[in-house]
C-alpha cells in the first residue's frame, strides 16, 4: 500500500489576509515553523491549497500529468495580468502550439535586435537625463522599455502616446497583488490596452497598416491555432500585452539591479575590471535575491500521491518562487548576495525559478527569459560604463508585502554625466 503521510496544516477558514499580509514570506515561514517543504492552507475564499518550495516540488509543479493550469489563475489575475484565454491558462497541445509562436520571436537575431533597440534608446535617454535634476530610475525604465517593447514587437507607437500606454502597461503589472485603487487602475488599463491592441490586429488583416513579417504583431495576428482558425482578434491583443507588459515589466529588475550596484559597490568594481561574462553572473544574482513574483499557481488536473501526500483533483497547488530562489538546500548562503555563486554552476531548469520552472519550449517557463537576461545587462553595462551619476539620500527600503515589490524610493539618482568614448 502506498506510504501517505500528513501534512501540516496552516489552520483557518481563509489565510488570504495572512498571505496579504506577510507576502513573499508567507510560505517560507509556514515552512520554517513546519520543517517540511509542504504545507496545506485555504486560501482565496477557503479554497483548499497545498503550498509547496523547492527543486523537486518544481518538478512536480511542471509536470504537465498532474497540475493544469486551466482555472488556477484567480480572476483578479486574469483581469489584469494575463488577460482572459491567455497563453498562462492553457495546457496540453492547445498550449505547446501556442507557446511554438511565443519561442519562434525569441531567436538569436530578433534578441540581438531588441538589444540594439534598446541601446538606441538608452542613449537618447541619457541625452535628456544630464539636462534633469533628478531621474527616477523606475519610471524612467518603465517609459523607455515601452518604447523598445512596441519598436521591436512591430506595433506603432506615436509620439504623443507612448506615455499613456507605458502606463497602462505599468499598472497592469504593478495590480498584480493588489487591492482597492491599484486592482481597478491595473483592470481599467488592460481595457484600454485591449481595445488599442484589438484595432491595429485588424488594421492588420485589413492591409490598413504594414508591420514586418518577423515581428510580433504581424505573427500573432496571423497566427493559427491547432485546428488552423485564425485567433479572435480579441485574444490576439491579450497576447500582444503577454510579450509588452512582461517586457515593460523588466523596470523592476532593472531598478533592483541599479540598488545591488549602490549598495554592493565591490560588484561595480568587478563588471568594470572582470570578462564580461560577470554581467550574466550579476544579472542572475539580481533576479534570485530580490523578489519579483512570489508564487505560481495551479490546479490538481487527477488524484495523485507525492511525498506521501494525496493530492486531490481541483486542489489548488501554490509553488513557492521566491522560497525556492532562497531555499537552503539549493543556495548556499541564500541570504547573501553573491553574483559569483552563478560562476561554473549547472544549469537546471528545476531549481532556479524567478520566472518560472521547467522546458521553454513544452512547459509554462516564461518564454522572454533570455530577453528579459540581454536586456538587464545591456542597461548595467550602460549604467556602469557609459553614464556617471550619484544616488541622493533616498528611502531605498523595499516592502516584502508589496505584490511586485520596489524600493520606496523608485531608485533616485542625479548628477548624471555622459562618459567619453
Amino acid at each position: 500500500m502506498p506510504y501517505r503521510e500528513q501534512i501540516p496544516i496552516d489552520t483557518g477558514i481563509d489565510n488570504t489576509v495572512k498571505l496579504l499580509l506577510e507576502g513573499y514570506n508567507y510560505i517560507t515561514n509556514r515552512r520554517n515553523q513546519f520543517g517540511r517543504d509542504i504545507f496545506e492552507t485555504r486560501l482565496l475564499g477557503g479554497q483548499k491549497a497545498i503550498c509547496v518550495a523547492g527543486k523537486d516540488a518544481v518538478n512536480m509543479f511542471y509536470d504537465e500529468k498532474k497540475l493544469i493550469r486551466q482555472g488556477a489563475a484567480p480572476k483578479r489575475l486574469r483581469q489584469t495580468l494575463f488577460g482572459e484565454h491567455a497563453i498562462q491558462t492553457m495546457d496540453g497541445e492547445s498550449h505547446r502550439h501556442r507557446k511554438e509562436l511565443f519561442m519562434s520571436l525569441m531567436t538569436s537575431e530578433r534578441l540581438d535586435d531588441i538589444k540594439t533597440i534598446m541601446r538606441k534608446h538608452l542613449e537618447r535617454a541619457s541625452e535628456k537625463w544630464v539636462k534633469q535634476q533628478e531621474v527616477v530610475l523606475y519610471s524612467e525604465m518603465c517609459q523607455l522599455l515601452t518604447k523598445v517593447a512596441c519598436e521591436w514587437a512591430g506595433v506603432p507607437l506615436k509620439e504623443n502616446e507612448w506615455s499613456k500606454r507605458a502606463n497602462e502597461l505599468e499598472a497592469m503589472f504593478d495590480s498584480a497583488g493588489a487591492l482597492g485603487g491599484r486592482h481597478w487602475k491595473g483592470r481599467n488599463a488592460r481595457n484600454f490596452a485591449e481595445s488599442w491592441l484589438k484595432g491595429l490586429v485588424q488594421d492588420v488583416r485589413n492591409n490598413a497598416i504594414e508591420v514586418p513579417q518577423n515581428t510580433a504583431l504581424y505573427k500573432m495576428a496571423w497566427y493559427q491555432d491547432k485546428d488552423g482558425v485564425l485567433l479572435h482578434d480579441q485574444i490576439v491583443a491579450v497576447e500582444l500585452l503577454n510579450i509588452l507588459r512582461p517586457i515593460a515589466a523588466i523596470a523592476v529588475y532593472i531598478t533592483f539591479g541599479a540598488l545591488a550596484l549602490y549598495e554592493h559597490p565591490a560588484e561595480k568594481e568587478k563588471l568594470q575590471t572582470k570578462p564580461s561574462v560577470y554581467f550574466e553572473l550579476f544579472v542572475q544574482e539580481v533576479r534570485r535575491y530580490y523578489p519579483f513574483f512570489p508564487v505560481l499557481v495551479a490546479r490538481v488536473r487527477d488524484d495523485f500521491l507525492w511525498n506521501g501526500h494525496d493530492f486531490r483533483k481541483g486542489n489548488l497547488v501554490l509553488l513557492d518562487i521566491y522560497g525556492t530562489n532562497h531555499h537552503p538546500d539549493i543556495w548556499e548562503y541564500p541570504d547573501m548576495f553573491d553574483p559569483e555563486r552563478f560562476k561554473d554552476r549547472d544549469d537546471n531548469l528545476y531549481d532556479f525559478i524567478p520566472q518560472g520552472g521547467g522546458d521553454y519550449y513544452r512547459g509554462h517557463r516564461c518564454p522572454g527569459e533570455w530577453l528579459t537576461i540581454d536586456l538587464m545587462k545591456e542597461t548595467m553595462d550602460f549604467l556602469i560604463n557609459h553614464v556617471e551619476y550619484e544616488v541622493p539620500k533616498q528611502d531605498l527600503r523595499f516592502s516584502m508585502r508589496r505584490f511586485p515589490s520596489l524600493p520606496k524610493s523608485r531608485f533616485i539618482i542625479h548628477h548624471i554625466r555622459q562618459k567619453n568614448g
